[in-house]
């Protein structure tokens, strides 16, 4: 799949994130500490709830529904480190975020 429009860079600050839909897919955009921009699976792999509803600290989200933790630049789980999240292919055209829902691969 090409990479799609998700959101702008005025949309999404340092220490923000956003839930948008590419291509019908639920998208979670990170903008972690250093600059760092991903983008992961809106849901949290242990139940589905949604990771909008979380909370983003430094590189760290925390899932709200059972406090399961991700490192925001990989995806990696943290607690427990046995998951992780699901993470698209990224890049930045000017002040465009886009996001490849059919190509795995790391931010920015």
């Amino acid at each position: 799949m090409p990479f799609k429009y998700a959101c702008t860079l005025d949309d999404l600050w340092e220490g923000e994130m956003k839930e948008v839909t590419v291509d019908g897919t639920r998208v979670l955009v990170v903008h972690a500490e250093g600059g760092h921009i991903g983008a992961f699976a809106a849901s949290c792999p242990h139940q589905e709830y949604p990771l909008i509803d979380g909370l983003l600290e430094g590189n760290v989200l925390t899932c709200s529904a059972h406090l399961w933790q991700f490192d925001a630049v990989t995806g990696a789980g943290i607690n427990p480190s046995e998951c992780a999240l699901q993470r698209f292919a990224i890049k930045v055209e000017g002040e465009e975020i886009l996001v490849d829902t059919g190509q795995p691969g790391a931010g920015l």
